[in-house]
């Protein structure tokens, strides 16, 4: 790698840093390339993205960023895996982990809050930013279900009032 691709390298990095949601490093060793193209598809179909870079490289691109507080965990083969939604790339991760057992979470940074591997997969179980947007518009449309039901009840016991008095009088 010339020095201009490894500035551009750093840039994009730091840029990477600077904006998205989450940072997860993890452990990659003894991962095959079919492998790592599975997990890159699986990132990419979650929004997310895997990036293997040298250790030193991405240690500067972390200089005044956040998550800075991370540099430790860049020793051997890593790689970095983001995403703009704190919890797709956590739990995209987790979901492959399961499956394969050389992939492994070191850790991660969301913000300034440097995460262990405990913290990420915590990251992983919280639900996705559609399942709350979709458990929001429940409980906004209960109140509203609710105040149609009460607004519309005391209409359908004058309905059976009226309609008990009509059955009444043609029985009699």
């Amino acid at each position: 790698m010339e020095r201009a691709e490894k500035q551009e390298l750093i840039t994009t990095l730091n840029q990477v840093f600077l904006t998205t949601g989450v940072v997860v490093v993890v452990g990659y060793q003894g991962l095959t390339v079919p492998q790592m193209n599975t997990l890159r598809r699986q990132m990419a179909a979650v929004g997310g993205s895997l990036k293997v870079a040298k250790n030193r490289l991405v240690k500067l691109a972390l200089d005044g960023t956040d998550s800075e507080g991370i540099k430790d965990l860049f020793k051997g083969p890593t790689a970095v895996a983001y995403s703009p939604d704190p919890i797709s790339a956590p739990k995209a991760l987790i979901a492959y982990a399961k499956t394969n057992e050389k992939l492994v979470i070191l850790g991660g940074a969301m913000g300034a809050r440097v995460l262990d591997p405990d913290g990420v997969k915590a990251l992983a179980e919280l639900p996705s930013l559609d399942e709350l947007r979709g458990r929001l518009v429940g409980m906004i449309q209960t109140p509203a279900t609710r105040i149609a039901g009460v607004v519309q009840a005391p209409a359908a016991q004058l309905a059976r009032v009226l309609n008990a008095y009509a059955t009444k009088s043609e029985a009699a």
